[in-house]
């Protein structure tokens, strides 16, 4: 399986998002000074309606002013890989099951930031391993996480990882279902 198109979002995916995913989007934040809705709308393919109650309901960090910075547009990218296949409310428990509250970083087991990397990173190498089975993800999130973890939080985030990684698979799997179903022709 190819990753078709960076996680997240609309952009087609390439060799830049294979080691550190968020610097294919970083640059638009710097030169911008940060998204307006309807470009982050753009980005993700997501209406701003529900950017704008994704924020209401505490799963993102409100914006400042009216642009969305780095925060707030990796944590609707997050939502926005597993929404496909993981009830809102669940993907929610997901992110504060390692980073606590979404408007504190001191209590991240690791900034979403780097937990949109490192999946990216472990979608891509899965992919050109052809790893399958849940013992060799597993085994391949092991591989990628820092030592210097402690225990309970590198427990902790190979749990979600392995999570997300299962629910971004079954969401590319479905997509590629549903576009064959659109192929099909009716009346043979």
């Amino acid at each position: 399986m190819m990753l078709d198109k960076l996680p997240g979002t609309a952009l087609d995916f390439d060799e830049r998002g294979a080691s550190n995913a968020f610097s294919v989007i970083s640059p638009i934040l710097d030169a911008t000074g940060g998204l307006t809705l309807s470009q982050l709308a753009t980005l993700t393919g997501i209406e701003g309606s529900t950017i704008q109650n994704w924020i209401k309901r505490g799963w993102v960090v409100p914006t400042v002013g009216k642009k969305y910075g780095e925060q707030q547009v990796v944590r609707i990218m997050l939502i926005n890989i597993l929404r496909g296949t993981i009830k809102l409310e669940d993907i929610a428990r997901l992110m504060e099951y390692i980073n606590g509250q979404v408007d504190d970083l001191s209590d991240d087991i690791m900034h979403d930031t780097e937990l949109y990397n490192l999946m990216c990173q472990l979608l891509t190498e899965m992919s050109l391993k052809n790893l399958h089975s849940r013992e060799e993800i597993e085994q391949e999130i092991e591989n990628r996480l820092d030592d210097s973890l402690e225990s309970k939080s590198r427990d902790r985030l190979k749990r979600v990882l392995l999570i997300m990684i299962l629910g971004y698979r079954a969401s590319y799997y479905r997509r590629m279902a549903e576009a064959e179903y659109e192929e099909l022709e009716y009346g043979c």
